[in-house]
């Protein structure tokens, strides 16, 4: 996954982007967590427990920006789930597909895991 996610982005963007991707970040992570505590106490026996359970995992790891193309897309993708269920609120779940959705086409920037893990390394001599 590593060469493959290093072709996806040149760079990580830092500086002011990064910033912004940062922000988005923990926006969407923590966003996650707590519309996934929300639906969970929510569910009436027998509902559907798992968009909760998988959106949790998600936000934690786009907290730390770990593969996040993929995880961005695991959002938008159980974000919209929720909306065909009905196991969530629509509107909320809408905004957090989009926000996974462009995390999944940006990237992380480079103050995540996937920049430590995925990004150019430079040899000082």
């Amino acid at each position: 996954m590593g060469a493959s996610l290093q072709r996806l982005f040149s760079t990580f963007a830092n500086g002011w982007p990064g910033v912004g991707l940062l922000i988005q970040r923990l926006v969407l992570g923590i966003a996650l967590l707590c519309h996934a505590i929300a639906l969970l106490g929510r569910v009436p026996a027998g509902g559907p427990i798992v968009p909760g359970l998988i959106g949790s995992v998600l936000g934690l790891f786009i907290l730390a920006g770990l593969w996040t193309p993929a995880v961005g897309s695991l959002v938008a993708a159980v974000q919209v789930w929720i909306v065909l269920t009905g196991a969530g609120d629509d509107s909320v779940a809408i905004i957090l597909a989009a926000l996974g959705a462009t995390l999944a086409m940006i990237g992380p920037g480079a103050w995540s895991v996937d920049a430590r893990l995925f990004g150019r390394k430079y040899i000082t001599g």
